[in-house]
């Protein structure tokens, strides 16, 4: 299936990086999220990559022009420097499109800017370009296959940040306090299961998962399917060093494409200090 990767925002809430490359861009070790999140779909399969161009649209395009493959994979160098024999590959069966949707537009913008290129597949996959996860995506596939009446499909975590819920009543007394983690809450992680049909609920200057995901809800054509292990987005620099510390310990849960790095391996370990949940 065709991946549509929405990497055109500004980032604002990591404005520190943002403003000198953007968001998808900021790296975990020596590749940025964007690889990450990329090499996660081409680990299922999906290898047909468009990407939602806006903000510093000239960064991603020259990265990808100019790749380095000897950077994440093993290589024989010979002749002095003049040969170089890599031994495994990152990106050479990878299909992408760049496309410029628009300095200001929002993810239905971009979406529908995107339309020629998915309107005729069965069904097709999106995601944001700063949030990973663990998830075996190939069930989540099925799960949506066996939808058919389901026009989106999005994919249910936990919070993966501390804070209080506090509920008053009339006059401000507190009746009680949850952790968030241990709620009923469930947010949108992304990772969209998407059908062509979709296009016909979207208006003009809409948001995905504002109104279009109101109609399907009113029609009962949208399913969630719940995760409750490792999903994690980088909003903030405190979280782009909690998945630099991921991987540099060798610990990092997305990482599925390594060798013995399959789900089947995966055992949970939660670190509840800080509220990240990884998986070992």
């Amino acid at each position: 299936m065709k991946v549509v990767l929405f990497c055109g925002g500004q980032g604002m809430r990591i404005r520190d990086y943002s403003e000198q490359i953007p968001k998808p861009m900021i790296c975990i070790g020596y590749r940025p999220i964007l690889w990450h999140v990329m090499k996660y779909y081409a680990h299922f399969g999906h290898k047909d990559f468009i990407l939602c161009l806006g903000y510093k649209a000239d960064y991603i395009k020259k990265y990808f022009l100019n790749y380095d493959e000897c950077l994440s994979n093993d290589f024989v160098l010979k002749a002095g420097g003049n040969h170089v024999q890599l031994l495994n590959r990152d990106i050479d069966d990878w299909t992408i499109t760049f496309v410029d949707t628009g300095m200001e537009t929002n993810i239905g913008g971009r979406l529908r800017a995107v339309r020629r290129y998915v309107e005729n597949e069965p069904m097709f996959l999106a995601n944001y370009s700063d949030a990973l996860t663990d998830l075996d995506l190939s069930e989540m596939v099925r799960d949506f296959q066996c939808q058919p009446a389901a026009v989106a499909s999005f994919l249910c975590v936990r919070p993966c940040t501390t804070f209080h819920l506090v509920n008053i009543d009339g006059d401000s007394r507190v009746v009680s306090i949850t952790d968030v983690r241990h709620s009923n809450i469930w947010i949108n992680g992304g990772y969209f299961i998407l059908r062509p049909e979709i296009f016909d609920y979207m208006r003009d200057g809409e948001e995905l998962v504002s109104e279009p995901f109101e109609r399907l809800i009113a029609e009962s054509r949208l399913r969630a399917f719940h995760y409750e292990q490792f999903w994690q987005c980088m909003d903030t620099f405190k979280d782009k060093q909690e998945f630099e510390d991921m991987y540099t310990r060798g610990r990092a849960p997305w990482e599925l494409w390594k060798p013995g790095h399959g789900i089947e391996n995966i055992q949970e370990l939660r670190i509840q200090e800080n509220g990240i949940a990884l998986q070992l």
